[in-house]
C-alpha cells in the first residue's frame, strides 16, 4: 500500500516536471524509470493472482485488532485497493493515462536499440558479431559504442518495459508507427514473460483480452493475433538459430581470450554482450519449455544447451582470473582519455550551472587522480559515489526548466555512459558478472534444469560440459534479497543438493565407463591365461604329427591381439567409443578443482574417486566368483591378472584427471588385506581364507587331497566321489604366489591366524585325550626300556587313532601354511628385497642367550616378512590364548610333556594302515602322515616355549619314546601289523630332518642308521615294482 502511494507519488512528480527520457543519452534515470513502472505492475499482477487475498487482509486486521485493540486505520483503503486491482492491467490502463507521455517517450527511445539487439542469426552472422579475429587489424582497438550500456541491456527486460509499457499507455499505437513497430516486434519475438521467477505472464491473451472491451481497437487485436501466430511458428526457430550462433561465437572468444588475456581489456564490451545475449536465450528457452503448445515442442527442446552455459562459464572465469588486467586497462583509459575528453566538453558548455559544474569537475579530477600504481599496490576502488552523482545530474538536467538541458547536449550523456561502463570494468566486475551472466533462475525451474542435465549426460558430445551445470549452482545465492533473509536457507540448501546430485551423477557415469572399459580389458586379459593356449599347442602338435583331427572347415580360432589390427581407420570398436566418452566426460570432471557453493567447496575429482573406490572394491570381490553354494572360487592367478588388467585401466585416468590412482589403490588394496572392508563387507582376504580352510583343508582331512612334498602343493586323490576342483590348480607354488600378492602381509598373516585357531583347537581337543590316559602315559613315559611293560600299558591306551589323526590335521595345516609363507617370502623378495634381507639378517644373527620375549618379537618380524623361525609365534600366541585358570601351569607342562608320549607311542599303528605306503615320486605318505613330522618339531617348539620348557630336551625324549616303540614293530610277525613298517620308519627320519633342534647322530644313538638305509631301499623297489 505504501509501496503504491510512494510510486504513484514520483509517476505525478515526473509528470509535473515533464522528464526528459531517453534511453541513449540519460540510461540510469530512463532505464529506473521503466524498471520502476514494470516492478509496480508485476507486483499489483501477482497481487491479483493470490487467491486467498481477501481472507489474507482479513486475518491481518483481525491480528492487528487483537494486538493494537483498534483495527488498522488503513485497513478500508486497502479492502478497497485489493477489490479495485481484480484486473489489475484494466486498472492501470485507466490509471496510467496521464502518465502516457512520459511513459511512451522513454519506450519510443528503445527504437534504435531494440530492433538491434532483436536480429535473426543470419544478420549477426554477416556482422560477424562479437569476431575478435573477423579484423585483425583492429584488434587492439577499444570496443566502442554510443550506446555503452545498452549494448548488455538484457532483451527480456526490453522486452517487458515494451509490452507492458504499451498495454498501459495503448493509446500511443494507434498514431505512432514507431510503437507499433517495437510493440509487434516484442509481441513476434515471445509467447509469455517472466513476472517472476517462474511466474509468466502469458502476453497475447492477456493484451487480447483488455484491447477487446475498447472500441476502435479490432486492428490492434487482429495485429496481436497475427504476432501470436508468427510466435507459436516462428519465434522457436528463431530462437534455436541464435543459440547455436552464440555457441560458436561464444567458444570463439572463450579460445582467444585464453590464448590473450590482454584483449580483456580493450574487448570487454564484447565479453560482457556475449554475455548478456547468451543468457537471454537460455533464459528465453527456459520460460518457454514449460509454456509452449506440443506440436512444436522440438524447437524448445536443446540437447546443446549445456555447451553455451559452459562457454558463458569460461567467459566468467576469464573476467575473474584475469580482473587486474582489466582494471589497469581502464585505470589508464579513465585517466589517461576520459578524463581530458570529459573536461573538454564540460569546457565547451555554452551554459554550466555552478551545481551541474561542482559534479562533472568532480568527475574528471576522480579520474585524473588515478594512477597503475593502485592497481598494483591492490587498492580497492569504489565509484560508486561518481556513478551516484551522474544519476543526480541526469535527474537535474532531465526536467523541462533546468538550465543545462541533456537533451540539447547527447554527446555529455553519452561519453558519461561511455565513462560509467569504465568505471565499472574498475571496481564492480563481480557485479557485472552477476548483472549480465546470472543463472539463478534454474533455481526455480528444477525439473527442466534435471531434465538438461541428464540429457547433457546422454549426449557423449556434450557431456564434456556437463560441468556447466554444477557451476550454475554458484549462481543461485545471487537471487536471494535482504529484505527476505529467511529464503536463504532453503535456496542455498537446493543449490547444495543439486549440485552434489550432478556431480554424483557425472562421478557415476565416469565410474559406468571406467567399469565397462575394464571388463573389456579383463576379457582381452583372461585371452592371454596359460589355459587357452592349450588348443594352439595341440593344433600345432597335431600338425607336425599330420593327425587330422576336429571336423573339417573348423574355423580357426582368433589369437589375442586381433582386436587391435584394423584395416580402416573409420571402424570404431566399442573400446573406442567408451575411451571416446570417457576422455569427453573426464575433461568435465577435471575443469574446475573445486568450486564453492553457499560457503560449501565441492571437489568434483574427490565424487571420482569415491565412485572408484567403491566400485574397484566391488569389482574385487565380485571377480573371485564365489559361490557359497558350490565353494566354487576363482584361482588367485587368474584374479590377479584381472585386478592388474583393472588397475591399468584405472592409473590410466590420470592421463583424463588430476586424481591421485595411488591413494584408490592404497585404500582399497588396503582394506582387501583385512576381514571386512570399512563397509563392513567381507574381502577376498575373508573369502580365500574361508574357502582354503573349509574347503580344501576340509577335503585333505577327509582323505581326497593329498600334500605332495615333491611338488609343494596339495593333489586331488583318485577316489570314488570326484571333487569339484583341483587342489593342484588352487594350491602350487605360482597360484600361492598370486594369492600373496593379492592378499599381502596383513592378509597373509590373518590367514595365518584362522589357521593358528583350526590347531588350537585340535590341540585343545588332543589334550582331553591326553587327560583321559594321563596314568597310563605317565608310567608309558618312564617305561620305554622295558618293552613288556610297555605292551601291555599300550593296550590300555584309548583313542589312538584320534591323536594320529588330529596331529596329522594339524600337520596338514602346517603345512599349508609353510607354502603360504614361502610364497609370501618370494613375493616380498621381489618387492622389498633389502627390506627382507635385513630382516633376514636380523634373524639369523638372535644370539642364543637373548631372553625368549625378545626372540619372540624378532620371531613375530621374520614371521611377517614369511621367514621360518624355529618357533612359530602364531603358533605360540594361538596356543597361548587356550591356559585354563583351574588347571596349574606344572599340570599344563605335564600334560605337554605327555602328549608327546603319546605321539610317539603311538606311531607304531601307522604301520597297519594301507594308505600309510611312502611314495617317493611326491617324497610323502597318500595319507598325509609325513605331515606329522612338522606337527610334531612345531608343536614340541610352541609349547614348551609356552611353559618355558627345554625343546630340546623334550624332542630328544619324544625321539627315545619313538624309536623304541618302532624297534618293537620291527620284532612283530603279523604282516598285517607291519605291512608299511618301512614307510613308518622314514617318519624318524622326517622329524630330524624337519627339526631345528635334533641332529642325526642323535638319532643314530636311539635308532640304527642302517635300518633306515635299508627302509628307503624297501620303498624304493617297492615302488618301482608297483609301477612296473
Amino acid at each position: 500500500m505504501e509501496f503504491k502511494d510512494h510510486v504513484c507519488e514520483l509517476l505525478n512528480t515526473i509528470d509535473v516536471c515533464q522528464v526528459f527520457f531517453d534511453i541513449t543519452v540519460n540510461f540510469d534515470l530512463t532505464k529506473n524509470y521503466l524498471d520502476l513502472i514494470i516492478t509496480y505492475t508485476t507486483l499489483m499482477i501477482m497481487l491479483s493472482r493470490i487467491e486467498e487475498r481477501k481472507a489474507i487482509i482479513g486475518l491481518y486486521n483481525y491480528s492487528h485488532e487483537m494486538t493494537h485493540g483498534a483495527s488498522d486505520r488503513e485497513y478500508p483503503r486497502l479492502g478497497q485497493m485489493i477489490v479495485d486491482y481484480e484486473n489489475p492491467l484494466k486498472k492501470m490502463m485507466e490509471e496510467f493515462v496521464p502518465h502516457s507521455k512520459s511513459l511512451s517517450d522513454a519506450l519510443i527511445s528503445l527504437q534504435m536499440v531494440y530492433p538491434r539487439r532483436n536480429l535473426s542469426a543470419d544478420q549477426w552472422r554477416n556482422a560477424q558479431l562479437l569476431s575478435l579475429i573477423s579484423a585483425p587489424s583492429t584488434m587492439l582497438n577499444p570496443a566502442q559504442s554510443d550506446t555503452m550500456p545498452c549494448e548488455y541491456l538484457s532483451l527480456d527486460a526490453m522486452e517487458k518495459w515494451i509490452i507492458f509499457g504499451f498495454i498501459l499507455c495503448h493509446g500511443i499505437l494507434n498514431s505512432d508507427a514507431t510503437a507499433l513497430n517495437l510493440w509487434k516486434l516484442a509481441l513476434q519475438s515471445s509467447s509469455c514473460l517472466s513476472l517472476y521467477r517462474d511466474e509468466v505472464f502469458h502476453i497475447h491473451k492477456a493484451a487480447e483480452d483488455l484491447f477487446v472491451n475498447i472500441r476502435g481497437y479490432n486492428k490492434r487485436i487482429n495485429d496481436i493475433r497475427e504476432c501470436k501466430e508468427t510466435a507459436v511458428s516462428h519465434a522457436g526457430a528463431t530462437h534455436r538459430e541464435r543459440r547455436k550462433f552464440l555457441r560458436s561465437a561464444l567458444k570463439e572468444l572463450a579460445t582467444v581470450l585464453s590464448d590473450q588475456p590482454g584483449l580483456l581489456g580493450p574487448k570487454a564490451l564484447f565479453v560482457f554482450m556475449a554475455l548478456s545475449f547468451a543468457r537471454d536465450e537460455i533464459i528465453w528457452l527456459l520460460r518457454h519449455a514449460d509454456n509452449i503448445p506440443k506440436k512444436v515442442a522440438d524447437d524448445f527442446m536443446d540437447k546443446h544447451i549445456a555447451e553455451l552455459i559452459f562457454y558463458m562459464e569460461e567467459l566468467r572465469a576469464h573476467v575473474r582470473k584475469y580482473g587486474p588486467v582489466m582494471q589497469r586497462y581502464y585505470v589508464q583509459y579513465l585517466s589517461g582519455f576520459d578524463a581530458v575528453v570529459l573536461n573538454e566538453l564540460v569546457q565547451n558548455l555554452s551554459v554550466c550551472p555552478e551545481d551541474e559544474s561542482i559534479i562533472m569537475s568532480s568527475f574528471v579530477n576522480t579520474m585524473t587522480s588515478l594512477s597503475v600504481k593502485q592497481v598494483e599496490d591492490g587498492e580497492v576502488f569504489d565509484f560508486r559515489g561518481m556513478r551516484l552523482d551522474w544519476f543526480r545530474l541526469q535527474a537535474y538536467t532531465s526536467v523541462s526548466k533546468a538550465s543545462l538541458s541533456l537533451a540539447d547536449h547527447r554527446e555529455l550523456g553519452k561519453m558519461m555512459n561511455t565513462i560509467i561502463f569504465h568505471t565499472k570494468m574498475v571496481d564492480s566486475l563481480v557485479e557485472m558478472l552477476v548483472e549480465t551472466s546470472d543463472l539463478s533462475i534454474f533455481c526455480f525451474y528444477s525439473r527442466a534444469f534435471e531434465k538438461m542435465f541428464q540429457q547433457c549426460l546422454e549426449l557423449p558430445s556434450q557431456s564434456r560440459y556437463s560441468i556447466s551445470f554444477p557451476l550454475i549452482c554458484t549462481h543461485f545465492m545471487s537471487c536471494t534479497h535482504e529484505l527476505c533473509p529467511e529464503e536463504r536457507h532453503h535456496i542455498g540448501d537446493r543449490s547444495l543438493s543439486l549440485c552434489n546430485m550432478f556431480l554424483d551423477e557425472m562421478a557415476k557415469q565416469a565410474r559406468n565407463l571406467i567399469t565397462d572399459i575394464c571388463t573389456e580389458q579383463c576379457t582381452l586379459s583372461d585371452q592371454l591365461l596359460p589355459k587357452h593356449c592349450a588348443k594352439t599347442i595341440s593344433q600345432a602338435v597335431n600338425k607336425k604329427s599330420k593327425k587330422q583331427t576336429g571336423k573339417k572347415g573348423e574355423p580357426e580360432r582368433e589369437k589375442p591381439g586381433v582386436e587391435s589390427m584394423r584395416k580402416n581407420r573409420l571402424v570404431v570398436t566399442n573400446l573406442d567409443k567408451l575411451h571416446t566418452a570417457l576422455s569427453e566426460l573426464c575433461f568435465s570432471i577435471n575443469y574446475a578443482p573445486n568450486m564453492v557453493v553457499w560457503e560449501h567447496t565441492f571437489t568434483p575429482r574427490e565424487y571420482l574417486t569415491s565412485h572408484l573406490e567403491i566400485r574397484f572394491t566391488k569389482s574385487i570381490v565380485g571377480m573371485t566368483m564365489y559361490n557359497q553354494a558350490t565353494q566354487e572360487i576363482a584361482k588367485p592367478s587368474e584374479l590377479l591378472t584381472s585386478v592388474r588388467a583393472y588397475m591399468t585401466v584405472l592409473q590410466s585416468i590420470e592421463n583424463y584427471v588430476q586424481i591421485d590412482i595411488t591413494r584408490v589403490f592404497n585404500n582399497v588394496l588396503l582394506q582387501q588385506t583385512q576381514h571386512l572392508d570399512s563397509h563392513g563387507e567381507p574381502t577376498i582376504t575373508s573369502l580365500y581364507t574361508n574357502w582354503y580352510l573349509e574347503t580344501l583343508l576340509r577335503q585333505v582331512s577327509n582323505g581326497h587331497i593329498a600334500y605332495f612334498p615333491a611338488m609343494k602343493a596339495f593333489v586331488n586323490l583318485p577316489t570314488e566321489n570326484e571333487l569339484t576342483f583341483n587342489a593342484e590348480e588352487y594350491s602350487d607354488i605360482s597360484e600361492m604366489r598370486a594369492l600373496s600378492e593379492l592378499l599381502g602381509p596383513y592378509g597373509m598373516k590373518f590367514l595365518s591366524e584362522s589357521l593358528m585357531w583350526h590347531i588350537s583347537s585340535q590341540v585343545a581337543e588332543l589334550k582331553k585325550l591326553v587327560v583321559e590316559n594321563v596314568e597310563v602315559l605317565t608310567q608309558m613315559r618312564t617305561s620305554f626300556d622295558k618293552p613288556e611293560q610297555m605292551a601291555a600299558l599300550f593296550k590300555r591306551l584309548s583313542s589312538v587313532d584320534s591323536v594320529l589323526k588330529r596331529m596329522t590335521i594339524i600337520g596338514v595345516i602346517l603345512s599349508f601354511r609353510s607354502l603360504a609363507q614361502e610364497s609370501l617370502r618370494d613375493v616380498l623378495s621381489y618387492h622389498i628385497p633389502f627390506l627382507v634381507s635385513s630382516v633376514e639378517d636380523f634373524k639369523d644373527h638372535i644370539p642364543r642367550e637373548t631372553d625368549m620375549k625378545v626372540a619372540m618379537n624378532v620371531y613375530e618380524l621374520s614371521s611377517a616378512a614369511g621367514l621360518p623361525c624355529e618357533i612359530d609365534p602364531a603358533l605360540v600366541v594361538a596356543l597361548s590364548s587356550q591356559k585354563s585358570e583351574t588347571i596349574s601351569p606344572e599340570e599344563e607342562y605335564k600334560i605337554a610333556c605327555l602328549l608327546m608320549v603319546f605321539v610317539a607311542v603311538s606311531l607304531p599303528t601307522l604301520a597297519s594302515n594301507v594308505m600309510s605306503q611312502y611314495s617317493p615320486a611326491i617324497e610323502g605318505h597318500c595319507n598325509n602322515i609325513h605331515c606329522l613330522a612338522k606337527a610334531i618339531n612345531q608343536i614340541a617348539a610352541a609349547l614348551f616355549t609356552i611353559h618355558k620348557g627345554s625343546i630340546e630336551d623334550r624332542l630328544k625324549e619324544f625321539l627315545a619314546l619313538a624309536s623304541s616303540s618302532l624297534l618293537k614293530i620291527g620284532q612283530e610277525t603279523d604282516k598285517t601289523t607291519t605291512r608299511n613298517r618301512e614307510s613308518v620308519y622314514l617318519l624318524l627320519d622326517m622329524i630330524v630332518q624337519e627339526s631345528p633342534f635334533l641332529t642325526m647322530d642323535l638319532l643314530e644313538s636311539c635308532f640304527p642308521y642302517v635300518l633306515l638305509r635299508n627302509a628307503y631301499h624297501a620303498v624304493y623297489k617297492q615302488s618301482v615294482t608297483s609301477s612296473a
